[in-house]
Formats: C-alpha cells, sequence, structure tokens
C-alpha cells in the first residue's frame, strides 16, 4: 500500500519539514521552502538496496574505518593539479583541475557550458574520461565534437540518468575524469521524487561527492540556471562541490565570460574570457584591448577606469549621460554598478560642486557588460558625469582611480601598482590617482616612464580635467 506525503525543503540549505516555514531554522533564509512529494509504505524489492547504499555497495564505503589521520602523515600531493591546456579555464581554476574534486559549471542554456567541457576532454588523455549526457545523443555530441575539432576517440559517451547506471559504468572502466551533463537530468531510483527535484539534486550530489573523494576522480557536474541567475536546485549544492564557475555572456554575441564564484583550491571571483567561433571557445588573454574596443573617442560622459576581478586587472569604459528631467522625482539607472552607490556619488557630487543634479535624470553604464562591485571607480563614475553635464570632453585622456567619500575626499585604493602595469601595457600613459598612493608608487619606477596627476579631493580632479 502506498501512500502520498509532502515534505517541505528548504531550498537554499536542504532544511526538512513535514510543514511550510516561513523562515528557514536552518539558514534563516525567507520564503525559501519548496514543496516535496514523497511516497511511503513503497514496497521493496529484495535485491533493492536500502536507501543511502547505492553509493556504498558499487564505490565502497569507509564506514567502519573511523580512524584518526595525522596530517603529518598525510603526504602532499605535488602533482595532483592537472593543466586542462585552455588558459583561461587554467587561469579560473588556479592552474588546473585538482584530483578528487568536484566541479559545479553553471550557465544560461545555449552559452556554450557543453562545448568548455568537450574542449577540457579532448585536452586529457584518451579512455580517461566518461562524458554521462542525459540531454543529448551520442549522435549529437560527435556532432559537436566534429564541429570544434575533438578527437572522437577521446570522449566515451554514456546516455544514462540514473544513478545506478552511472556508478556499474564508473566501476568498470574506472575513469579519471566523470562529466555529468546535467546534474538535474540525473536521479536516484530508489527516491520517489522527480529528477531535478530538491531531493534528487541534493542526492544525486552526495553520492558524485562521495565517489569524487573515495576514488579520486575529478567530477565535472553541469547544471543549469534560473531566471534569477542561480543554478537551479538547492543551494547545499553549491556548498557540497569544491568549485563552482557561472558561465556568462549573451548568446546572441560571441563573447563569454567564465567567473569562479568559489574555489577551495584557488583564488574566487576570477573570471577568464572566451570568445565563441565556429571552431568552439577560444581564450582571449587580451581582455581590455577587447573591452574597449570600439570606444569613441573625443567624446564628452566617457572615462576609463581599472577594476581587479580576482587577481586580474581590467580596464573598463564608464559612460554617464546626465540630462533634464521630466519627472517630479529624477530617475537614477544603472547597468553594471549599484543604484544605491550611484545615488551616494551623485549626493557629494552635488553637495560639493555648483552643480545642481536636483533636476537631472542620470543614466551610468558599463560597457562590456561587466559589473563593478569594488569603490576604485568612484572617481571615475563622477569625472563621467561631470564630463556629461559639461558636454566636454577631459582634458586629459586619462585612466581615473580613486574611492570617493561623503566629504569629498579622494581614498586610496589597493592594489595600485597592479592596475597601472596593465593599463601601460595596453598603452596608456596619464593616469589620474589618489594622492593617499604616491607613497606606494614612489617606491617603484612608474612615475618615471607614466603620466601621473596625484588628487586628494573631487575638485582637484574636476579643476585638472574640465578647466
Amino acid at each position: 500500500m502506498t501512500r502520498a506525503k509532502t515534505d517541505y525543503f528548504c531550498s537554499e540549505c536542504g532544511w526538512e519539514s513535514s510543514g511550510y516555514l516561513g523562515k528557514c531554522p536552518g539558514c534563516n533564509s525567507w520564503n525559501s521552502f519548496v514543496e516535496v512529494e514523497k511516497v511511503t509504505g513503497k514496497t521493496k524489492k529484495k535485491d533493492q538496496p536500502s536507501r543511502g547504499s547505492w553509493v556504498s555497495e558499487e564505490v565502497g564505503s569507509l564506514a567502519g574505518e573511523n580512524k584518526l589521520v595525522s596530517l603529518a602523515d598525510v603526504s602532499a600531493e605535488t602533482d595532483s593539479r592537472i593543466p586542462t591546456n585552455i588558459s583561461e579555464l587554467d587561469r579560473v581554476l588556479g592552474g588546473g583541475l585538482v584530483k578528487g574534486s568536484m566541479v559545479l559549471l553553471g550557465g544560461e542554456p545555449g552559452i556554450g557550458k557543453s562545448t568548455l567541457v568537450l574542449q577540457i576532454l579532448g585536452e586529457l588523455p584518451a579512455n580517461s574520461s566518461i562524458y554521462v549526457s542525459g540531454e543529448e545523443s551520442p549522435s549529437q555530441i560527435r556532432i559537436r565534437a566534429d564541429r570544434i575539432g575533438i578527437a572522437r576517440e577521446k570522449i566515451n559517451c554514456l546516455p544514462v540518468t540514473d544513478f545506478a547506471g552511472i556508478i556499474n559504468a564508473v566501476s568498470r572502466h574506472k575513469p579519471q575524469y566523470l562529466v555529468v551533463d546535467s546534474i538535474q537530468t540525473t536521479y536516484v531510483d530508489e527516491i520517489a521524487a522527480a529528477p531535478g527535484s530538491v531531493t534528487q539534486v541534493r542526492e544525486v550530489a552526495a553520492g558524485l561527492l562521495r565517489l569524487a573523494k573515495e576514488k579520486s576522480i575529478t567530477v565535472i557536474l553541469i547544471g543549469h540556471v534560473t531566471k534569477e541567475g542561480s543554478i537551479a536546485g538547492p543551494r547545499i549544492l553549491e556548498h557540497m562541490v569544491d568549485t563552482v564557475l557561472y558561465f556568462e555572456g549573451d548568446k546572441v554575441h560571441r563573447y563569454r565570460m567564465l567567473r569562479a564564484v568559489k574555489n577551495r583550491f584557488g583564488a574566487t571571483d576570477e573570471i577568464g574570457f572566451f570568445d565563441m567561433s565556429d571552431k568552439g571557445l577560444v581564450s582571449l588573454d587580451k581582455a581590455s584591448e577587447l573591452l574597449l574596443s570600439g570606444r569613441p573617442m573625443g567624446v564628452s560622459g566617457s572615462i576609463v577606469t581599472s577594476t581587479m576581478e580576482g587577481t586580474r586587472p581590467l580596464l573598463l569604459e564608464i559612460q554617464a549621460l546626465l540630462a533634464a528631467s521630466s519627472y517630479a522625482s529624477p530617475l537614477r539607472m544603472t547597468q553594471g554598478i549599484d543604484r544605491m552607490r550611484l545615488s551616494l556619488l551623485l549626493a557629494v557630487l552635488d553637495k560639493k560642486t555648483s552643480l545642481n543634479l536636483s533636476s537631472m535624470d542620470a543614466y551610468i553604464n558599463v560597457t562590456g557588460g561587466l559589473r563593478i562591485t569594488e569603490t576604485a571607480a568612484d572617481l571615475a563614475v563622477l569625472c563621467a558625469a561631470v564630463s556629461s553635464i559639461k558636454d566636454i570632453k577631459p582634458r586629459y585622456d586619462a585612466i581615473i582611480l580613486g574611492e570617493v567619500g561623503l566629504t569629498g575626499e579622494v581614498r586610496g585604493i589597493s592594489q595600485i601598482e597592479r592596475r597601472l602595469t596593465e593599463a601601460e601595457r595596453t598603452g596608456w600613459r596619464s593616469f589620474v590617482i589618489p594622492s593617499a598612493n604616491k607613497l606606494q608608487l614612489d617606491k617603484t619606477d612608474l612615475g618615471n616612464r607614466l603620466e601621473i596627476f596625484y588628487v586628494s579631493e573631487i575638485n582637484e580632479a574636476f579643476d585638472l580635467l574640465f578647466p
């Protein structure tokens, strides 16, 4: 006799409850519980393993080996990181894939996740990997592999979606790398829930994690993203894996960005750039030139600044348009920068200058599709706004850096030497930076090669650029 039972799971942390809760007791998230129907009283076959043992029987369990291990007795595996020979991917990963790790790759449909994974497998030794495909047939995968020039013998496809089939294939072939495309289509037959549900995603991920650690297999999971931009499934999925990568970009355009939001073996917030060509994804090492390509010269409202993405300095163009408003409350519209931060900066500009912004709409855009999250671009935003209001271009075509405080002071920023070195490499010679960074730059020879203007207050920058 079977009957349906309704449980509720927190989509953020996986907390289970018999009834709906507005606030999760586990992670304090609001309105995060989703309803899941479970089947109870189901008769189980004699040869069907009990829940939780579907990994143990094939993979082997560490249960019963509860021994303490001293770190002094653990040998460091210096060769545990395997380069993929895809330069931008290796940059994001911190040097390559780590043996026994689990990587989660998320992105919108059609953005290039499967193409990137195929290129990774194409750089690995033959017969060392298994590609579990729950969304494409082997013939479809072959068509893509032929298009991007991947040797067919390097890709071993497994067109199954049940977890037991994956475990059996791993047990027989003993691969070093396992790709699951996608985590939302894979299911455990013993669990009475639909593939892609909170329960299924959590249990499949737990089994694959155990498989990766016990057998030292590098596992790459491909995940779908929701309309909010997060990976579909419970948030606990991102906590379980070692690395979380987001593949971003506009499907209409060629350029793609790979961002690491979590990496236990490298720096977070690293970013890699790719060009989606007919032959697959091509690494773009000179990202700053790409982001500034097509920038109009000699126009008002355009300023170049430098922002740090992980350990990588990038040159970005900030565009501003300020015009008379026809509304009672002027608009503050942004693309690529926090709107509340813009409101704060415009309030400082209105207070510390003779400009009247109370009747002006403000539109700020960061080109290239990137988002600036650091305050080092504050002064550049204000200079772009002043340039737009006065409708004149800056006297110097310079890169502008500096954090702006509420009193109008320009504060120092971090990694100034690295930012200037990257800008010099791309051909820039003029800079407007905080006076607080002068002592740091005096210890280098950058001041002898570059034209650097130091400012300590926003009006000093305005007088310099807009006399």
